[in-house]
């Protein structure tokens, strides 16, 4: 488990091979909760190569000194990025309207 924010990673190695590949992290927001955004890539075993660019949102609750995964949500394409960054642009639209 991570102690500080820096700690916190999603990349993953299994039997020596790095299964997810941490690309960035942005960090949206610290304190007792803690939202950051990873660009990752997944390894294919199938193919012996890595996914196009991935994304994860993930929450974290500082308890103890330690940062603990409560929830996460994966965007496993670029025309997935793509449609919720368009809703997200349509609605602080529609909002800044309202």
């Amino acid at each position: 488990m991570a102690q500080t924010i820096d700690d916190l990673t999603i990349e993953y190695v299994d039997e020596g091979v790095t299964t997810i590949k941490q690309l960035d992290k942005i960090v949206l927001t610290k304190g007792a909760w803690s939202t950051i955004v990873y660009k990752y890539q997944d390894w294919e075993k199938a193919k012996q190569a890595y996914s196009p660019p991935r994304y994860s949102i993930r929450r974290y609750q500082k308890r103890n000194d330690q940062y603990l995964l409560k929830s996460k949500f994966n965007i496993s394409s670029a025309d997935q990025a793509q449609k919720l960054i368009a809703i997200l642009n349509q609605w602080m639209v529609e909002d800044a309207k309202a």
